[in-house]
């Protein structure tokens, strides 16, 4: 019995590998084609401005920008789009399935899986909590085998300098076994830059690259 719960551990850790989904949001309105466009980055929330982390995720996205076709400029003064960024990941949920082994009988999702969206109660569904990626139980008790999935995502939104109207809205979501920011984050820019700028209101489902370990 335990080498088969062993052997379900590494299938189920292998499956935790596998791409996960980010679902993409745009909506824009009179978005100006990149010729003659300067843009320049700031966070959306004030907490995040001026610190180095942001600057690192700022970077990838004047990068992506700037691969479409608007021009970057460190002064927002001087750009005719204001993009304000926003990033984060939550604290972590649950998930908990049966595995086969012992009580139980054939596999199913038990009460704890379910869908877990970011945009919720609070600015991003609880961005920000604690550490908690693992496995609860190694060796399933009573056949139940649990983890932790978190719900991570990134905003978007441009607008027109002169006078502040929004131009564009851009989120990508996905939830995964990884917490990790550094991994995260420039792959839902990725995303989110897919085949940018989209069609307005239309949410879309992308594949996002595994974690490599």
């Amino acid at each position: 019995m335990r080498l088969a719960a062993a052997a379900l551990l590494l299938m189920a850790l292998a499956a935790c590998a596998a791409p996960f989904k980010a679902d993409v949001s745009r909506f824009q309105s009179q978005l100006p084609a990149p010729s003659g466009q300067s843009f320049a980055i700031v966070a959306d929330d004030p907490k995040l401005s001026g610190g180095l982390e942001f600057a690192q995720y700022a970077t990838i996205v004047r990068d992506r920008m700037a691969r479409v076709g608007y021009a970057p400029v460190e002064d927002p003064a001087r750009a005719t789009l204001i993009v304000r960024f926003d990033y984060g990941v939550d604290g972590g949920r649950e998930r908990v399935r049966s595995t086969g082994v012992g009580v139980g009988g054939a596999g199913y999702w038990g009460p704890w899986y379910g869908p877990y969206g970011f945009y919720g109660r609070s600015r991003f569904g609880g961005w920000g909590g604690p550490w908690r990626y693992g496995w609860y139980d190694p060796f399933f008790d009573n056949g139940v085998q649990s983890y932790t999935v978190y719900t991570s995502g990134v905003s978007l939104k441009i607008d027109r300098a002169a006078d502040g109207q929004r131009l564009f809205e851009g989120k990508a979501e996905a939830v995964s076994s990884s917490n990790r920011l550094q991994y995260l984050v420039p792959n839902l820019v990725e995303a989110l830059f897919t085949d940018f700028p989209g069609n307005s209101g239309e949410t879309v489902r992308i594949t996002v690259a595994p974690e490599k370990k």
